[in-house]
């Protein structure tokens, strides 16, 4: 239930985003959106873990930036797989939405996911 609720709520993330950097990011529909979020899902649990695992010692060196470098390759691994129905240009942008989508992704994981944990 958790997997579908983060899909959902980064199928919403792409369509503001989209809305907002209107020349930058281009989204079909919702649809498209949600397809792209499911592909990012299936990137993130395939891919995501073996290129931190390359990029280890650069990782360390910048102290987990190079993290978001790697969610930005993500995003444009989802761009190319899914065409022209999502498309994001330029690797700046790219990583520009994905530090916003991080951020978000952070806040809705601290308010939503975190509520049931009572303080001891």
């Amino acid at each position: 239930m958790k997997w579908i609720l983060g899909i959902v709520i980064n199928a919403i993330l792409f369509v503001a985003l989209a809305g907002y950097f209107d020349h930058s990011f281009y989204l079909d529909g919702f649809s498209a959106a949600l397809g792209a979020s499911i592909v990012l899902s299936i990137l993130n649990i395939l891919v995501r873990p073996i290129l931190i695992l390359l990029t280890l010692p650069i990782t360390i060196v910048t102290v987990g930036l190079f993290l978001l470098v790697i969610n930005a390759i993500t995003l444009v691994l989802t761009d190319s797989i899914m065409g022209s129905s999502f498309d994001i240009s330029g690797f700046g942008m790219t990583l520009l939405v994905s530090i916003i989508m991080s951020i978000v992704n952070v806040i809705i994981q601290k308010v939503v996911f975190e509520k049931d944990k009572k303080p001891t």
